[in-house]
């Protein structure tokens, strides 16, 4: 009797020494679950410069596998240029057991380096954007440079990227501003958006250039001014770009820390979620009180815009905005969020209901946080046994979340995760033609595809 208590608690002394390493070790690694309840745990017990330390000492050797692992892959991303190589194949399944194939494939740009801080000025050039024209996929990078190349190399080693000039930095010296980075790109009725960070003699904005798509040169030019300057970088800058109609296109602004009382001025561009001409434009203000929103789509079969937004610490936003009502809605930020501030706003004090402020309440929210990004509409796919379908990227959570609606698209029925480890997903398109999401990861970076057949 005595031999086998021994055994049992060495069998529970050594299962718990397992996972409590284990679950250091990925804290410190930085590739681990955000949304794991365990290292949630762990990361409020465990300060971040002891969490570091034990890292740098105990995990010292897992630590420089990591880091050469990671610079190997850089030198070979690098070997190989424009070639755009198969480097990962493999199978990946949801939390809810749903099998994909999944796909990698090199991007000739600089890899992110996530140890500086995700909100570090030098990472606003890691921030990497795709679009879907016909049978080509082309992509712009967070440093200006336009790549394309053809949509069916997907089912080959090598997607073969050509590399398409622009003139984005002689615009920045006609104009007298510094190029600091982009946040969208569209095509539109055979021209091509891209929202443009700058920054001038009047501080950091955002402005629209359009420019006739073609295969040789994009010859951009001004399209639209925010008109709103922030004096300092700020990461909360919106820059979504979506089409509406045939003659009007939406576009995403976030709110700066310094200028977030604008977002529920009316006059302002700041916060809001703006529907443009593409003739004159002149715009309008759908919806308001917007932190962050980093992701768009509308519907024309609801007349729904959606929106995905970051909130503060927790408090990720899902927004739905009917427009069958023509009253611009109001989201509440700053004054309405479900997440709480950060230490350097530790005074400041969100409300949480929305409603009883006289707001509109998200239809979903991340608490924690998963550092929301794109968002992608799929109407009833076999895929995911015809429901209706929002697919949700995030940076932080390093996922792509898959919400299930009923027919009428206002219930959430049910949802599942696609857990992508140590990256972190800036945008992703669906194509209906082939089946196939289509994805930005910006850590190596990489364009990763998704099959859904």
């Amino acid at each position: 009797m005595r031999k086998k208590i021994i055994v049992l608690l060495t069998i529970i002394i050594v299962t718990l020494f397992t996972v409590i390493f284990g679950s250091l070790w990925s804290l410190v690694s930085d590739n681990y679950d955000k949304q794991n309840k365990v290292i949630i745990v762990l990361k409020k017990i465990i300060p971040r410069n002891i969490a570091t330390s034990v890292r740098d000492t105990i995990f010292i050797i897992p630590k420089l596998k990591t880091e050469n692992k990671l610079l190997d892959l850089q030198v070979r991303k690098y070997e190989q240029g424009f070639d755009g190589k198969l480097f990962n194949e493999t199978k990946i399944s949801s939390e809810g057991k749903k099998v994909f194939i999944f796909k990698e494939f090199f991007l000739p740009f600089k890899q992110l380096d996530i140890k500086q801080g995700w909100n570090k000025l030098s990472n606003t050039f890691r921030a990497h954007y795709l679009e879907i024209i016909n049978d080509k996929i082309i992509v712009l990078s967070g440093e200006g440079q336009t790549i394309y190349f053809d949509k069916k190399n997907i089912n080959k080693k090598e997607l073969l990227q050509k590399n398409l000039k622009n003139n984005i930095f002689k615009l920045a010296s006609e104009n007298q501003f510094k190029f600091m980075g982009v946040r969208d790109i569209l095509y539109d009725s055979g021209k091509i958006y891209i929202s443009l960070i700058f920054q001038n003699s009047k501080g950091f904005s955002m402005n629209i250039y359009v420019a006739e798509y073609n295969l040789n040169y994009l010859n951009f030019s001004l399209f639209f001014e925010s008109k709103e300057y922030s004096k300092n970088y700020t990461v909360q800058t919106g820059g979504r770009l979506e089409k509406f109609n045939d003659k009007k296109i939406l576009l995403s602004l976030g709110s700066a820390e310094s200028l977030k009382d604008k977002a529920q001025d009316i006059r302002s561009t700041v916060g809001k979620i703006l529907l443009i001409d593409k003739n004159t434009s002149e715009f309008e203000v759908i919806s308001l009180g917007h932190r962050n929103p980093q992701g768009l789509q509308y519907l024309n079969q609801f007349d729904l815009v959606i929106n995905s937004e970051h909130g503060p610490k927790g408090g990720d936003e899902i927004n739905f905005n009917y427009l069958s009502n023509k009253t611009p809605k109001n989201f509440g930020w700053p004054i309405s969020s479900y997440g709480v501030p950060y230490e350097r706003n530790k005074n400041e004090n969100y409300k949480k209901s929305h409603k009883k402020y006289g707001f509109e309440e998200p239809i979903k929210i991340y608490t924690p946080a998963i550092g929301i990004s794109e968002i992608q509409f799929l109407e009833k796919n076999d895929k995911f046994e015809n429901y209706q379908i929002l697919l949700v990227s995030s940076l932080r959570a390093a996922s792509i979340y898959i919400i299930y609606f009923n027919n009428k698209f206002n219930l959430i029925e049910k949802q599942d995760r696609i857990f992508f480890s140590g990256q972190r997903i800036r945008d992703l398109e669906y194509d209906k033609e082939m089946n196939k999401i289509f994805m930005i990861f910006e850590v190596t970076p990489s364009f990763a595809v998704l099959d859904l057949n």
